[in-house]
């Protein structure tokens, strides 16, 4: 049996290009002489399609695109996943099912059984569980059809009730399929690899894992599709951030590819990062019908990251940058900014902001008489620029880039309807640290960020001589806490034991719980660490927090 595993990117919702996605997939594997072809968890109607799950007109659509695709496995097979109206009366209305389409009709199903509601997922909102656990015929083979999460049942935290693949593994399947939509974080490869591994050998079967690739505003999907033997070796492995279609044979219980599988060492967690964004920003801007963006470029390292993202994602004649000196804008942050521009080929303007500030402080002063100048005047020239940012965003069109990075957002150091104005936080799920990275990832080719930016002390220029680090730790300090609160969620208290300064520690949660309330205004995040904030992590926005 020839087998196609099809990595394809859908967009949510969009029905005509989505089936027609499917469709010239399955008319390539027939070409290619198939049986099968796999596709991804939810590949029609889109994933996470989140409440449009509950709009009928939704659901029919999934319907007529399963009929439309099953008139075109005539001669070949198909595995898809799709939404499922659950016709028993209990429970909720749909199932989350990989459909098994066979001479132009379906055949079976699997109906999801573990539902994840941790992290980004919200999929028991929707579904009913299937309890109904049994592996399926296709033709004289016995498969173990599964969803993603299905096989995750023994993965620590998340943990389930019950061994599903070991149930299933009672009835001795041929081979595994699971078709899932299993989101990126630079770290996530080598774990769901080491879930599949221990599914394989559990049941004493190969394995064929088909993943989707695509972003969707703050999830992004990296693909990296797999078959494994029977003995947990990767015999084919499909491209990352990329669609992708390979073919494997299985025989008598052996499964191969169909090309000579060359071993691919695991990027570094920095290109892989690099990777996401790009196509974060890419699909954003072409699943949102967007074409240029605009965004701040103050000389600094953040913006130039952002801006040069945006330039290789979108084209430099797609990206508008707007450099805004004030009264305490240095020179060099000007050149720098200027060599970017130089460096890319993209568009500029020079927007000076003194003249506006110095309005809205006489306006204030009287008001403000008697009292000394502090965070409310280095706030005004943030307003300022987001406000002149947000003005040429609604004049042309283009859409505005947020630049902040994660290690600001956590600690609150940014400007409500200021610098946390935009439409996407490309790098709010960026340390500062892993932000240096970045740019010398950038730079690996030749010089496109400055040195001067990249060398330079970070400071947002606010007041006279500042630094960054007059109101926050060494970033290297500061991002080593933070990642053991965020995404590793330890207490206080529990840092402290692995021998950081209780002060600092103490000062850090309290920035970082008091932060919340700008966090829940922030624009959405490419999320490309195993805990971003936004969806994935829920906090409450008024509360004492434990240390």
């Amino acid at each position: 049996m020839k087998i196609a595993l099809a990595q394809l990117n859908y967009h949510i919702g969009n029905f005509e290009k989505n089936n027609e996605k499917i469709i010239d997939a399955i008319q390539q594997a027939k070409s290619q002489g198939a049986h099968l072809v796999v596709f991804a968890e939810l590949a029609i109607g889109g994933y996470p399609a989140k409440d449009l799950l509950r709009n009928a007109v939704f659901i029919e659509e999934c319907k007529r695109s399963i009929d439309l695709i099953a008139t075109h496995c005539q001669d070949i097979d198909c595995i898809i996943g799709a939404p499922l109206k659950n016709t028993s009366g209990e429970g909720k209305n749909l199932f989350n099912a990989a459909v098994y389409i066979s001479k132009g009709k379906v055949v079976n199903f699997h109906k999801k059984s573990l539902l994840p509601n941790y992290d980004v997922f919200d999929e028991y909102r929707f579904f009913e569980p299937s309890d109904n656990l049994r592996c399926i015929q296709m033709d004289d083979l016995k498969v173990a059809l599964t969803v993603c999460e299905d096989l995750w049942d023994d993965d620590g935290d998340n943990s389930y009730i019950g061994d599903l693949m070991g149930e299933l593994a009672q009835e001795h399947p041929d081979l595994i399929i699971n078709i899932a939509a299993s989101p990126f974080s630079y770290t996530h490869f080598t774990r769901r690899l080491n879930v599949l591994q221990r599914n394989v050998l559990k049941a004493h079967a190969p394995l064929i894992y088909v993943n989707q690739i695509g972003a969707h505003a703050d999830i992004i999907f990296d693909g990296r599709s797999v078959a494994l033997d029977q003995y947990g070796e990767i015999v084919a492995e499909l491209k990352k951030f990329e669609e992708d279609i390979q073919y494997v044979t299985f025989d008598k219980g052996n499964l191969q590819a169909t090309e000579q599988h060359e071993e691919k060492p695991e990027a570094a967690e920095i290109a892989l990062i690099h990777e996401a964004l790009i196509l974060g920003l890419r699909d954003y801007f072409s699943k949102s019908g967007f074409q240029k963006a605009v965004l701040g470029l103050s000389g600094g390292i953040d913006s130039a990251v952002v801006a040069t993202l945006a330039i290789e994602a979108l084209g430099a004649e797609n990206v508008l940058t707007v450099l805004m000196p004030s009264v305490y804008s240095s020179g060099h942050s000007l050149k720098d900014a200027l060599d970017l521009v130089q460096n890319t080929g993209c568009d500029h303007l020079i927007l000076p902001i003194k003249d506006i500030t110095s309005a809205f402080e006489g306006t204030l002063s009287d008001t403000f008489t008697g009292l000394q100048p502090n965070t409310t005047e280095e706030n005004i020239q943030a307003r300022t620029r987001g406000t002149l940012l947000m003005a040429l965003s609604n004049k042309f069109g283009h859409i505005l880039l947020n630049t902040s990075n994660k290690s600001e957002s956590a600690v609150g150091y940014g400007t409500l309807y200021g610098d946390m104005a935009g439409s996407l936080a490309v790098i709010g799920d960026v340390y500062k640290t892993q932000i240096y990275e970045l740019a010398n990832y950038i730079n690996r080719n030749k010089e496109i960020i400055p040195v001067n930016t990249i060398v330079k002390p970070p400071s947002a220029e606010l007041r006279p001589d500042q630094k960054d680090s007059d109101s926050l730790p060494p970033y290297d300090l500061l991002d080593a806490i933070l990642f053991q609160l965020v995404e590793l969620e330890k207490s206080g208290s529990e840092v402290i034991k692995l021998g950081f300064e209780e002060a600092l520690v103490q000062r850090i949660v309290h920035l970082l719980g008091h932060a919340e309330f700008k966090r829940f205004q922030s624009p959405p995040i490419l999320r490309v660490s195993p805990k971003a904030f936004g969806i994935g992590r829920s906090m409450p926005l008024v509360a004492k927090y434990p240390f």
